[in-house]
């Protein structure tokens, strides 16, 4: 069996989700009768198409999973993880501003798990370079959480020396 990253860990916005929750959204968010989630202008508002499946294969293959993020929105970004229905999935979630580094030194204390165990999926090259600093794989994606992204960084983290 592939060796698997102890602790999985997303940033959300463009990550998760195709925009910044602090600034082209508006919270508070709901759910709508048709069961979309909408922002308090009605603006519909969704995850990238395989952000469920992605989190899916990760609890399929026993791998807890954390949020990281910077965002100054703490509370809309919480709730867009409860109406999504995927706070499930997030054993840990570290959703505050200041430098990444800081949620992962509280992810490490929490868990137990070693920043070299850990496998990091951000937008961002200055957080993944950051984080990369602490020995975290990290990596870098461009256009949204995808399953084929998954697989490549799972494969990754499986070759990645010292792991």
């Amino acid at each position: 069996m592939a060796r698997l990253p102890k602790l999985a860990v997303f940033d959300l916005d463009y990550t998760l989700w195709p925009f910044w929750v602090d600034t082209h959204v508006d919270p508070p968010f709901h759910k709508s009768s048709d069961g979309t989630v909408r922002d308090s202008r009605g603006q519909n508002i969704r995850l990238y198409p395989e952000v469920s499946k992605v989190l899916e294969r990760l609890q399929d293959l026993g791998v807890p999973v954390a949020a990281a993020s910077r965002t100054g929105e703490i509370e809309g970004a919480n709730q867009l993880l409860e109406l999504f229905d995927l706070v499930r999935y997030f054993a840990h979630r570290e959703i505050y501003p200041g430098s990444k580094v800081t949620h992962f030194e509280r992810l490490q204390q929490k868990t137990g798990v070693s920043f070299a165990q850990m496998i990091f999926f951000d937008d961002e090259k200055r957080n993944i370079v950051d984080v990369g600093k602490l020995g975290v794989l990290c990596i870098h994606i461009q256009n949204g959480m995808s399953l084929q992204t998954l697989a490549q960084g799972l494969e990754t983290f499986t070759n990645s020396a010292g792991h």
